[in-house]
């Protein structure tokens, strides 16, 4: 009888575990929530708001319960920027420019924008940013006189400051980061890790104190391939994607996967679905194997760890970031839309 009882628990435990399990994504509704004439590369989650900066020097939130837009432009004299980098703190909203020159804006007293950080040069161009808590953050741009241009903030994003080429690894001739969707960058606790052109990685174990080179397989043989974007489950789980812009139905060597923190990356799915994509992030409480990767190309969902891929639409994006394990927020081409996955 004992017996008869432990195999009874045992099944509906098994039977409450299988149900608590979140059914794979078959579909994806899409609700445009802003439509400007924009290119927007650059969202995030902040608060109860939706952040986004884009062209035309354009920026701005959007309230995620009541769906009401904020919109404003921020020059630098008769300079119109173009965003694509966005992050925030516990207490204010960063915007970073592309090209000549870099603009780093922070939210200051009464709506304004204070500069905070700007660099000029024939070569600077940057590309994406995040903070690893509300003190310190990060920067990553491209190639200048030997290494990648990283610039720091250890007080909140008042001051930043250039890491200097004796900081950082040798970079390769040209490696750089593509400003298409700001995610070149993922941080989790002390660990940071950028996703070059070059297809490497660079990983600091001590939020950019010390670096060193993660080699994957990705693509790297002309300009317009490498990595496009990371993403980061846990401290061991990561997945890069990108390929060609170019030769955007291209699917050989653009996904990999690591289980080991970036030690090792390993091709999947490759030369099948799907095929370049600009973003790709992990489904949250999916135990890493919900992977969600989209580009102008369309939305692909993969539901074991990138093994398998589906399209779920053929609709143009560049940027996601999930709400939670159902709801998303992605930005492309003149819009912003909600993602409602089933």
């Amino acid at each position: 009888m004992t017996r008869f009882f432990i195999l009874m628990i045992l099944v509906l435990g098994s039977s409450c575990a299988k149900k608590n399990q979140k059914a794979p994504f078959t579909s994806v509704a899409i609700e445009n929530l802003y439509e400007d004439s924009l290119s927007i590369r650059a969202i995030d989650l902040m608060g109860n708001n939706l952040v986004f900066a884009a062209n035309k020097g354009v920026f701005g939130t959007i309230g995620l319960s009541s769906g009401k837009v904020r919109a404003s432009v921020q020059t630098f004299g008769s300079i119109v920027p173009e965003y694509r980098a966005v992050a925030h703190n516990a207490t204010d909203f960063f915007m970073l420019s592309v090209a000549n020159p870099a603009l780093l804006y922070k939210t200051g007293e009464d709506d304004v924008m204070d500069l905070v950080y700007d660099e000029t040069g024939e070569k600077v161009f940057y590309d994406a940013m995040t903070f690893w808590n509300n003190r310190e953050g990060i920067a990553v741009g491209d190639f200048m006189y030997g290494c990648l241009s990283i610039i720091i903030t250890r007080d909140g994003g008042h001051h930043w400051a250039k890491l200097t080429c004796d900081e950082l690894p040798q970079a390769l001739e040209g490696e750089g980061a593509f400003a298409a969707s700001n995610t070149n960058i993922v941080v989790k606790g002390n660990k940071t890790w950028i996703a070059t052109t070059s297809s490497r990685v660079y990983f600091s174990p001590d939020k950019g104190k010390t670096w060193e080179i993660q080699e994957t397989p990705i693509v790297k043989e002309e300009p317009t391939q490498g990595i496009y974007s990371m993403d980061f489950y846990n401290e061991n789980i990561g997945i890069v994607v990108g390929g060609d812009y170019t030769k955007p139905n291209e699917n050989k060597q653009n996904k990999a996967i690591t289980k080991n923190g970036g030690k090792t990356w390993k091709l999947i799915a490759d030369g099948q679905a799907p095929n370049y994509k600009s973003c790709v992030q992990f489904v949250p409480n999916s135990k890493g194997n919900g992977i969600v990767a989209l580009g102008f190309t369309g939305i692909s969902y993969s539901n074991d760890m990138g093994e398998h891929w589906k399209t779920l639409s053929d609709e143009s994006f560049y940027t996601l970031r999930f709400l939670n394990d159902s709801v998303a927020y992605a930005a492309g081409q003149n819009r912003i839309s909600k993602l409602i996955f089933r």
